[in-house]
């Protein structure tokens, strides 16, 4: 019998609190206090579970530099009635746009980094 798994993305920076509370607020979503002082939790609808914890040496990825990778990056998938809306709630709630234009296409996808200088989509697709 398989066993039962539940997949966290779990993301660094110096201060876990903050950068939870900014994906909670984007996400709908609830912060919890993880396990030790260190990590917390962010838990929505629709399975939403992301971990945040805190690293003192954290360096946010250099990306868009195009000798630097994403190291890794969420996609946020929203209807394209609601990309405008979200893109507006992203940058109130902190997010830095870094290509954040409408592409015309069937598939708009917007491009920021949150608070602690991970990269993450907004996308239709």
């Amino acid at each position: 019998m398989p066993v039962t798994k539940t997949v966290v993305l779990v993301l660094d920076c110096t201060e876990p609190l903050e950068l939870a509370e900014f994906y909670a607020g984007l996400l709908n979503a609830e912060a919890r206090p993880g396990e030790g002082k260190d990590l917390v939790e962010v838990v929505g609808p629709d399975g939403v579970h992301l971990a945040i914890r805190r690293d003192l040496g954290y360096a946010p990825p250099s990306w868009p530099r195009p000798e630097d990778s994403q190291q890794a990056h969420l996609h946020i998938r929203v209807s394209p009635a609601d990309m405008d809306a979200a893109e507006r709630e992203a940058v109130d709630l902190g997010a830095t746009p870094v290509e954040a234009r409408d592409n015309g296409g069937k598939h708009d996808t917007r491009l920021f980094t949150d608070p602690a200088g991970h990269s993450f989509a907004l996308t239709t697709d």
